[in-house]
């Protein structure tokens, strides 16, 4: 009797093989690839502030919404807590989008080279494989948006509106994901609204799924609420103090080009150019017209350039449809179906070491230098040798460390009434996240969300002080004393200061503390 060998059903199947196979192995490539570089550096800024707040679950924060800091609780709870362990979720973020990918060149008519050009192109973009090396919201993005759009195009070409619940569902995720894709489902519904597909607007579904985003979205909202709406707070002081650079749109435009690989442009401009003009790409004009308005309000509101790093997948998959269809033609083209991917696919290569942590730290400088590059900013006081992606995951545990050699050298009396006062939630992350194991207490900070955390239980008789300039301590302190000046040689150069203790400050802490407040 021959032996039964146990398969996958066939509408399983058809999403790992045939013309899927290469979207397959890409994918694995992609989280084995994050695997395996990870953990070479450090824990990046956020990383810790992320942790933190995984540790003070709620329904909100001030710059954030509450996903992040779940996801931050749940891969300690079920990994640990070593750069690995929670920068697995992000890794598997980074396979997924490059597998969604290909379900959407596939969606659009794409078949197996057209699959392997797009995903290889999302694979090796430096952005978005940059956004997946750590913790944050930005390795997630792309796979709500592309998702939505992934069930989009199902919906229209099955001709089953209800599939567009699960676009409601996926959105509803993002916005607790994310502020941003607020501004993703503005420009989604002026797509729809614009072209054909207005008439998916006008089934029931497509309100079923609005009422699923409201209600997923909800449990934010409320916070903010409750809250005074703080997050519009620190959004108008960051415009009000010019925090980030502000690009003009060409120059804006440019960064679009240069930080998804020069000549990856070939592909997803292409992709754009079919899915408005071409007679097959047409019919999803609706896309194009997402990206170019989403494009248009992130250059009005002078957002950052990686703001539109998750809206690209749909531009490569359209892209790669594009010269599959063109290398098709009777005219001799079949070169491109090895020149496009040997280019793009070898400067994808040549730039990772820009935003993945493959070379020795001590390398960095001298490769950027050989290739003719300078590090990128997004913020006005990002100042560092290194790209601020690598600068920010330096000089924390020195940090935590001088910070000890403070605390242990003052009086055990003194020592027990002590707040370690931070001046940023990366410096207040750090003494909470390497803190203990030199026996410190948990920081306090009135930056970000650390504020609602509160001055603990601390009156403000001793604080040490980090990221404070003395004639700032001297007018609050009745004394100060000056410690240990730290300069990380591969940080970032706002992490260079002199750690200060601060001894009986003017007025009780609690009542100090509204005025330390800082949302930026």
């Amino acid at each position: 009797m021959r032996k039964q060998v146990f398969q996958l059903p066939s509408s399983v199947r058809e999403y790992f093989s045939g013309d899927m196979s290469s979207a397959t192995v890409l994918t694995l490539f992609a989280v084995a690839l994050q695997m395996v570089t990870n953990g070479r550096y450090g824990y990046f800024r956020d990383e810790l502030y992320f942790l933190a707040a995984g540790n003070h679950l709620a329904l909100g924060y001030v710059d954030f919404p509450p996903m992040v800091a779940l996801l931050a609780r749940v891969s300690q709870l079920l990994f640990g807590d070593s750069l690995h362990a929670i920068r697995f979720f992000p890794a598997v973020a980074y396979g997924a989008e490059v597998f969604l990918t290909g379900l959407i060149t596939r969606e659009l008519g794409g078949r197996r080279f057209a699959i392997f050009l797009a995903c290889g192109s999302v694979l090796l973009a430096p952005v978005i494989v940059g956004n997946a090396t750590r913790l944050s919201m930005n390795p997630f993005e792309p796979l709500f948006w592309m998702g939505c759009v992934y069930f989009l195009l199902l919906a229209s070409h099955r001709n089953q509106p209800r599939l567009l619940l699960f676009s409601g569902v996926l959105l509803g995720l993002g916005i607790e994901n994310k502020h941003s894709t607020l501004f993703f489902i503005a420009a989604l519904i002026a797509g729809l609204l614009l072209t054909a597909d207005r008439r998916l607007l006008r089934t029931r579904w497509f309100w079923f799924a609005v009422a699923i985003v409201i209600l997923l979205a909800m449990p934010n909202f409320l916070w903010q609420v409750l809250h005074h709406f703080p997050t519009l707070e620190d959004l108008r002081n960051v415009k009000r103090t010019h925090k980030n650079i502000e690009l003009p749109p060409l120059p804006f435009l440019r960064q679009q080009i240069m930080m998804l690989n020069p000549y990856s442009a070939i592909v997803w401009m292409a992709g754009l150019s079919f899915l408005l003009f071409h007679r097959e790409g047409r019919r999803h004009r609706s896309l194009g017209i997402v990206y170019l308005v989403f494009l248009a309000v992130m250059m009005a509101l002078k957002g950052k350039d990686y703001y539109l790093a998750p809206i690209y997948p749909m531009l490569f998959a359209a892209g790669g449809v594009f010269w599959e269809k063109l290398s098709e033609l009777p005219i001799h083209l079949r070169w491109t179906r090895i020149v496009i991917p040997l280019l793009v696919f070898s400067i994808g290569i040549v730039a990772l070491p820009l935003s993945l942590p493959v070379l020795p730290v001590e390398k960095i400088v001298p490769y950027m230098s050989a290739l003719g590059i300078k590090p990128s900013r997004t913020e006005v006081r990002e100042h560092g040798i290194l790209p601020q992606q690598f600068g920010d995951e330096f000089g924390w545990r020195t940090m935590v460390s001088e910070v000890a050699r403070v605390y242990y050298s003052l009086p055990p009396a003194e020592r027990a009434q002590t707040a370690i006062l931070a001046g940023n939630y990366g410096e207040a992350g750090a003494i909470d996240f390497f803190g203990p194991r030199y026996g410190l207490p948990k920081s306090i900070s009135a930056h970000q969300n650390y504020y609602y955390w509160g001055p603990r239980q601390y009156s403000g008789r001793s604080l040490i002080l980090l990221q404070w300039s003395l004639p700032s301590a001297q007018r609050w302190c009745g004394s100060v004393d000056q410690g240990p000046s730290l300069a990380p040689p591969y940080g970032m150069r706002e992490e260079y200061y002199t750690i200060l203790v601060c001894h009986n400050l003017k007025m009780p802490l609690a009542e100090a503390w509204p005025r330390l407040k800082v949302w930026n």
